[in-house]
């Protein structure tokens, strides 16, 4: 049983109203290239613009209820489709770095907000989100439970051990950075040691500090024959709408036959890593 993700690898416009415009329409070639969910990069609603300025950069930050969030909703109701839309979000004190799930009906089933945001940076004028969470995604065919991590999530193994932890099969990770050997090796380690299938968007050359290379890796390091490359997806830099497969089947398979993930933990040894004064 194949899943089919849809990488919208995408140059946002200059508002609010040209990025959904841009975002339906691509929505709809994801659908007709044969896609069971749509992944936008990260904060497509301002297409990553993040004022330092706190006016300006509420002026931008958007209500969960907004119009832009519901009128995504429907349109995943409209194409049976699902549909994973990042925006900045208003929240007090600060905004946050969020993404919404609608499944194919235009039901929400999982809101995360990024929870490693890069403070050292543009992002230091962001709240960050507090937990990781888990959805069951009906596809139609059949349900995955997905989870999702934010660009910087996944440079921290917990991120993604706390997904795996809670059953995700599949990691939805919007992005806004340049994609190099090191991000991508970071995006095979959480793959690999957590045996799940880690589906990357980026925004394509042309935006400020990013390259594409959106990818999916599917968790399956292995094959009868022997050693296999997990990554079975690699955008080129170009912005497009790109449609890759996830073999569901190989990987529970895998998942129940290997030593990876949570089988041999001892999580009782691991007491440091919740000792906030550790360093």
């Amino acid at each position: 049983m194949n899943l089919k993700i849809a990488f919208l690898q995408l140059l946002p416009g200059k508002s609010l109203d040209e990025n959904f415009s841009i975002g339906r329409k691509s929505c709809r070639e994801a659908k007709e290239k044969g896609a069971d969910i749509a992944l936008f990069p990260e904060m497509w609603s301002d297409g990553y613009d993040l004022p330092q300025d706190p006016e300006r950069l509420n002026a931008l930050a958007i209500e969960k209820e907004s119009s832009f969030l519901k009128d995504f909703r429907n349109l995943a109701s409209e194409l049976q489709m699902a549909i994973g839309i990042t925006f900045l979000e208003k929240h007090s004190p600060k905004p946050l770095n969020s993404v919404l799930f609608f499944d194919r009906t235009g039901r929400e089933i999982l809101h995360y907000s990024k929870v490693h945001t890069c403070a050292f940076d543009l992002e230091k004028v962001l709240d960050g989100g507090e937990d990781f969470y888990t959805a069951d995604l009906d596809f139609g065919r059949g349900t995955v439970k997905i989870g999702s991590m934010i660009c910087f999530d996944r440079e921290f193994p917990e991120s993604a051990r706390i997904l795996m932890l809670k059953g995700a099969e599949l990691i939805l990770a919007p992005n806004a950075c340049p994609m190099e050997i090191n991000r991508l090796s970071a995006l095979r380690s959480r793959a690999y040691e957590n045996m799940v299938a880690v589906a990357t968007c980026n925004y394509p050359e042309g935006h400020p500090d990013c390259n594409g290379h959106s990818t999916l890796f599917d968790g399956v390091p292995w094959q009868r024959e022997g050693v296999r490359d997990m990554c079975v997806f690699e955008a080129p830099e170009t912005p497009g709408v790109y449609v890759a497969e996830l073999d569901l089947d190989r990987l529970r398979t895998h998942r129940s036959n290997d030593v990876m993930g949570g089988k041999y933990r001892h999580p009782g040894k691991y007491g440091i890593l919740s000792n906030e004064n550790a360093s």
